[in-house]
This record gives C-alpha cells, sequence and structure tokens, in this order.
C-alpha cells in the first residue's frame, strides 16, 4: 500500500513538472487578437479614436468597448482590413472622430509669428516638435503625422497644415470607391 502512495506521488510530480514546464515555454503574452489589430492600425498615436494611442484603441476593439470605425489617420483600408479580421460589418467612419484626409499631412509653425509658449509641444502625442520656453518652435516633418492636435493650443495662430505630395517612393493607386451595403439576415 506504501509503494502505490509513493508511485502515485512520483507520477503527480513528473506531471506538475511538465505542466509547469509547459506553462512557462508556451506562454502567451497578452492577447494576440490585440497584436493583429494593433498591427492594422496607422500608429501615428494621435489620440483622434478617443484613446490614447493605437494599442489602447486596439484592445478596445478586442474587448468590444470600441468600434472598429473610429481611426481617422487609416481611412477605409484600416476600417476595411479590421472588419477582415474581426469579421464584422464595414462601417463608414465615425464623423466625431474625424475625417478622412485625400492626401497626407504635416503641420508646419510660422516661425515668425512663434512665440515660444510651448503649447504646441505639450499638445503633440509624439514629440515631432522641437523648441524651447520663450523661443522659436519648430515641426520634424519626418516625425509629424498630421493629427493637428497641436493646432488649437496655439494662441497666436501661427500652426498651418501642410499636404503632403506624393513622390515616387509614397504614390498608392486610389482605393476604388467602396459602397457599404448592410447584408440582409439570411
Amino acid at each position: 500500500m506504501f509503494t502505490v502512495i509513493i508511485t502515485l506521488a512520483i507520477i503527480a510530480s513528473i506531471f506538475g513538472l511538465i505542466l509547469a514546464y509547459s506553462a512557462i515555454r508556451f506562454k502567451v503574452e497578452g492577447d494576440p487578437v490585440v497584436k493583429q489589430i494593433d498591427a492594422l492600425l496607422p500608429q501615428t498615436q494621435c489620440g483622434q479614436c478617443t484613446y490614447a494611442g493605437c494599442r489602447p484603441y486596439a484592445e478596445a476593439i478586442a474587448n468590444g468597448e470600441a468600434d472598429i470605425n473610429q481611426c481617422p489617420p487609416g481611412g477605409e483600408a484600416t476600417i476595411i482590413a479590421l472588419a477582415d479580421l474581426l469579421d464584422a460589418e464595414i462601417k463608414p467612419l465615425n464623423e466625431e472622430n474625424g475625417e478622412v484626409k485625400q492626401l497626407p499631412t504635416v503641420v508646419y509653425i510660422d516661425e515668425q509669428v512663434c512665440i515660444g509658449c510651448t503649447l504646441c509641444i505639450q499638445a503633440c502625442p509624439i514629440d515631432a516638435i522641437l523648441g524651447a520656453a520663450k523661443q522659436m518652435h519648430t515641426v520634424i516633418e519626418s516625425e509629424c503625422t498630421g493629427c493637428d492636435l497641436c493646432i488649437a493650443p496655439c494662441p497666436v495662430d501661427c500652426i498651418y497644415i501642410k499636404e503632403i505630395a506624393p513622390t515616387i517612393h509614397s504614390w498608392t493607386v486610389d482605393a476604388p470607391d467602396v459602397e457599404f451595403v448592410t447584408p440582409k439576415p439570411n
């Protein structure tokens, strides 16, 4: 009887060690759906979707707390990709979050008018504006995502939107017009 108990204890210990090793070795970090959704988002971190960045928005979509049509920088292409990934209905962009731009934009600062208040620097979610207090500011165009969040806090209205003309490296074919059709239930 004692040998049976010891044998069962050894077998249980071996299975416990195998399970512990498997839990460590095959651990899944986070929700893989969140990673897939986040990969489809444009990573502008602009906050136009009402979330602090693309990752929190992806988590909200995965949890069913947000809809797939709240990303103006991503536009229709992102909405279609998210709908395809999640087997959801394609919806037009939610106008409360902004509008889709025909061409990508960046902002620039009229340096002659800038008073150096640093409000635009504080508003920029990706630190694309350089400057110091009481000194002029400038935008690093290669870093600017065109979210336009720096325009509203500027007290002297010296920040302007500038469209980025397509170049041979950034030109893409225009997407065909997509008609949003609600499928009829079977």
